[in-house]
């Protein structure tokens, strides 16, 4: 199967795929959307299938499991038996559609993950399409609702360059050289990063591991005046208003900061059924349930009046006793944190969920002298400052990579490169 192509004055000279000149003029490839790519036979789009821990603890080997993870490429994890034998491209259907290369090799893809095939080589080169398809994905959003099912990439990927091999491969080489470099670079950015957060909470840590002394132990029903989490307003996230009233989930609640992100609204009618939950500012927020539990921040000025539903417990302390800060600090230091997640639990593993009464047994120590409390505070107020300044540059630096790449690709498929 052939693509055709026409004359474009303003192009460079390309060779076509029987190496033969096309004089002064490059040839203007052909543009098709991945849906006519389908349809024409070149290319074919699958899903994976179902693999359970079972499956895999029953046949141990080597051979890679792609699924819908965002670290490590996607890997899942490894198994005794694999689906293909072939290259290929992948894609994540359920965590937001980012594609992978996969060069020849024995691997599995589970239900959670795309495949497309391609089944005519003499129209397409799998590193090109990979890298169109990659530039397609860079502009469109998919999330844990707008899934990247093959039915719906198939008609949303559109205007794909169709260029003949030799083109295709001259842009893959130049690509893949640059994109080695950027890719470097990424790479140091984000150890870097992960380095200005680790040492911050090393540094977090070490206040909370060595006590010194006046320090008292209690238990944080003793220090409180008030421990409890709400609920969701009759009818669910549908009833949620655009404004009103804050209504604190787990997703806002952060170790180093609130999010404002995606933060629900109530009317005053279902506000007032929450009203045993109001939250004030400076108030300790702790997430009791779900994949982020343990999760803890203070309650900012500007979030007030708000209520917090069944997944966030409230923590008040007595300010005279034990100030707020100072227990979210301690909080979300690793030796606290792993203590609270392995409360209740025999041979400690970790829990999904914390009850009012765990927390209100969970002891804390502390400086008995409140000014104490508040020179702790201060220096980890700074140290947390540095850490996110130097977390701040880093950040910008991987979006700036980021941005580059996309900007090659577009270089790449509009013909500049």
């Amino acid at each position: 199967m052939s693509l055709t192509a026409t004359q474009d004055p303003k192009a460079q000279p390309l060779r076509e795929a029987d190496g033969k000149r096309q004089g002064a003029t490059m040839m203007r490839v052909d543009v098709k959307n991945l849906d006519e790519l389908v349809d024409m036979g070149v290319v074919q789009l699958t899903r994976g299938k179902i693999i359970s821990k079972t499956d895999m603890d029953a046949y141990p080997g080597t051979f890679p499991v792609y699924s819908s993870a965002k670290e490590n490429d996607g890997k899942f994890g490894e198994y005794g038996r694999f689906m293909f034998d072939e290259e290929l491209i992948t894609w994540s259907v359920d965590g937001g559609g980012r594609l992978f290369h996969r060069p020849h090799h024995k691997f599995s893809v589970t239900n959670v993950g795309g495949v497309l095939r391609i089944l005519d080589n003499s129209v397409l080169d799998y590193k090109y399409l990979y890298y169109a398809l990659s530039l397609r994905h860079s502009e469109t959003a998919f999330d844990w609702v707008k899934k990247a099912h093959p039915s719906i990439i198939r008609t949303l990927y559109r205007d794909i360059p169709v260029a003949p091999l030799p083109e295709q491969r001259r842009i893959v080489a130049l690509l893949d050289e640059v994109f080695a470099g950027i890719a470097t670079a990424k790479a140091n950015a984000e150890r870097n990063l992960q380095n200005a957060r680790a040492l911050f909470e090393s540094q977090l840590d070490s206040f909370f591991i060595q006590r010194s002394e006046g320090w008292i132990e209690n238990k944080l029903g003793d220090v409180t005046t008030k421990i409890g989490s709400g609920a969701t307003p009759r009818g669910g996230e549908e009833s949620y208003k655009a404004e009103g009233i804050s209504l604190i989930r787990s997703l806002n609640v952060h170790d180093l900061g609130f999010r404002y992100a995606r933060l629900a609204c109530l009317d005053s009618t279902q506000a007032s059924e929450l009203a045993n939950v109001e939250v004030r500012v400076r108030d300790v927020l702790l997430n009791i349930t779900g994949a982020s539990v343990a999760r803890c921040c203070i309650v900012p000025i500007d979030v007030v009046p708000a209520r917090v539903n069944q997944h966030v417990s409230i923590i008040r302390p007595i300010d005279v006793e034990l100030h707020p800060e100072f227990l979210h600090f301690l909080l979300i230091s690793k030796t606290y944190k792993d203590r609270l997640l392995q409360t209740g639990e025999e041979g400690g593993s970790t829990r999904q969920a914390i009850t009012k009464a765990q927390i209100q047994n969970f002891s804390v120590w502390y400086p008995g002298i409140p000014e104490e409390q508040m020179t702790i505070v201060h220096r980890l107020k700074n140290m947390l400052v540095e850490s996110q300044h130097l977390a701040l540059l880093y950040e910008r630096k991987l979006a700036a990579l980021e941005e580059l790449r996309k900007s090659l690709l577009q270089r790449a498929f509009s013909g500049d490169l």
